[in-house]
């Protein structure tokens, strides 16, 4: 995008690419959709960013989901929104607008250079290469660095730029997972018998911190069971409080609602008139409208034999608890925290100590959830970091 930007204002722009090929996160995230953004109230929308929203706000605002829709439009793929309000191209895969893309900067004169490393910059300040034909350097005008997080490293990003910036007075915070599955300790039967399967409509909580200053966070619609654990994206929602409350030593339960939109009053109602002398199964079963794994699921955190009084299995529906024993790793996160501090760029994400060294996308310090905030806001970014290259550039032409 930072290429995009700058080429289309007439710069000659080189985008040096470490991997064989350029794109792979997004290619990736294609796989899913690709959910490019979200098209829910943008005063809603910029909440999803949590304690980064107010330094976010600025290049959301300038680069709106609206924006990145008419983009991707531009670049001939329809787009459609979701009953969740996820919009997606309607091709549902990356490679198509992918390969516009390329074509598009291809035509303004992008050069793009695949494997070749970015290895930081030589006594003099020039960048340093290494390619398949050796080491060079190159002394640039400006340079954008979008080196990605440190989640999937498989893919490209895998955080080795960070003692490297580091290493020239550039504040960075550690590199954690974020939108990542967790671990629960499941039976051997359970694990064999539903991995895989999806857990639907059902609402997972969870709660951090003491007395005043206990903090909450809910979030409804579909997890999946893995042989580890859980999955999807009501998990990843929950999934940087656990791990940081992990982080601290505590031991986290989560809790699942497995039928949201019923009181304790109703189910319980329901349950009473079930006919009299059937199994806890099939009342769940019938009454409940509980699947076989949302009731085995019940066995995995209260216990193999659950409540017969109406009242409280009505309630143990409800509440559902779930000992979480860890977080999934950097390399099956689907994204990452941490990365360079607000505080060492300026605002128009400059390095300052590094005048003409900007920043973008998932290497700076934010995170949100899935949903198209991801890629929402490394776009908007990439954005930001381009229109500050291209004004140090003019004001450096000037003096």
């Amino acid at each position: 995008m930072a290429a995009e930007v700058l080429s289309a204002a007439g710069l000659a722009v080189t985008v040096y690419e470490r991997m064989p090929s350029v794109a792979r996160k997004l290619l990736i995230a294609g796989r899913g959709g690709l959910n490019l953004t979200h098209s829910e109230p943008f005063e809603d929308f910029i909440k999803r960013y949590g304690p980064e929203a107010a330094w976010l706000r600025p290049m959301l605002e300038a680069y709106p989901p609206a924006a990145l829709v008419a983009w991707a439009e531009g670049l001939g793929e329809a787009m459609f929104t979701g009953t969740s309000g996820r919009v997606f191209p309607k091709a549902m895969k990356a490679s198509p607008l992918l390969r516009a893309w390329l074509a598009r900067l291809a035509a303004q004169g992008v050069t793009i250079r695949t494997r070749t490393e970015w290895l930081g910059w030589e006594a003099g300040g020039a960048l340093r290469f290494q390619g398949v034909a050796g080491e060079e350097t190159v002394r640039p005008d400006v340079t954008v660095l979008a080196l990605g997080g440190a989640s999937w490293p498989k893919l490209g990003s895998d955080g080795a730029w960070v003692p490297v910036l580091e290493g020239t007075g550039v504040a960075v915070m550690p590199l954690t997972p974020a939108n990542m599955g967790i671990t629960i300790a499941w039976s051997e039967t359970f694990r064999e018998r539903f991995a895989g399967e999806p857990l639907k409509n059902v609402t997972a909580s969870v709660s951090s911190g003491i007395g005043p200053h206990v903090a909450a966070i809910r979030a409804r619609g579909e997890a999946v069971v893995t042989a580890y654990g859980l999955e999807g994206g009501i998990i990843y929602v929950l999934s940087r409080m656990l791990g940081r409350t992990l982080e601290r030593g505590g031991a986290p339960v989560m809790t699942i609602d497995l039928r949201p939109e019923l009181v304790v009053g109703t189910l319980t109602d329901r349950i009473t008139l079930a006919a009299p002398g059937q199994s806890t199964t099939n009342m769940l079963r019938k009454a409940a409208k509980l699947s076989p794994l949302a009731v085995n699921l019940m066995r995995e955190g209260i216990g193999r034999e659950l409540p017969r009084e109406p009242a409280a299995l009505a309630k143990a529906i409800k509440n559902v608890p779930l000992q979480v024993a860890g977080v999934q790793g950097l390399d099956r996160a689907i994204s990452s925290a941490g990365g360079v501090t607000r505080g060492a760029v300026d605002e128009a994400l400059m390095l300052k100590a590094r005048p003409g060294v900007f920043v973008a996308g998932e290497m700076l310090d934010w995170a949100a959830p899935t949903g198209g905030y991801l890629l929402q806001a490394s776009f908007a970014t990439g954005v930001t970091a381009a229109k500050g290259a291209l004004a140090y550039v003019q004001a450096a032409s000037q003096r």
